[in-house]
């Protein structure tokens, strides 16, 4: 089997969890009062949009050969739980036990999906 596909996947899951990442930080990093403009041409921003466009395209050349049903969840549950460990060692969010039941069943919910295909 072809593992290239689950790698894009995944790849794409990182992309877009680095694009989550600078949009929050685009938002936290500016001054309350910052105009529209310098928040949306701010560097953070920018490069989230940058790293969306990576995951897009990461993720459609998964789909030349993967099943968009199994493909999709996979993207979704892996760049959820990146998010929800990078927010919390980059932001200082907090990760209580529900967030890691949560993220031990979208795991395991990637897991039968991958194994699946």
């Amino acid at each position: 089997m072809n593992e290239l596909p689950l790698v894009l996947v995944l790849a794409a899951g990182l992309n877009s969890c680095i694009g989550n990442i600078l949009l929050k930080w685009s938002r936290t990093s500016m001054p309350a009062d910052a105009g529209l403009l310098d928040k949306f041409l701010s560097v953070g921003f920018i490069g989230g949009l940058a790293f969306y466009g990576i995951n897009i395209i990461l993720f459609a050349k998964a789909l030349d050969s993967m099943e968009v049903s199994i493909a999709y969840p996979i993207l979704a549950g892996s760049g959820f739980a990146m998010l929800a460990a990078a927010s919390y060692y980059i932001f200082g969010e907090p990760f209580h036990l529900h967030k890691w039941i949560g993220l031990a069943l979208v795991l395991a919910g990637v897991v039968f999906l991958a194994r699946g295909s």
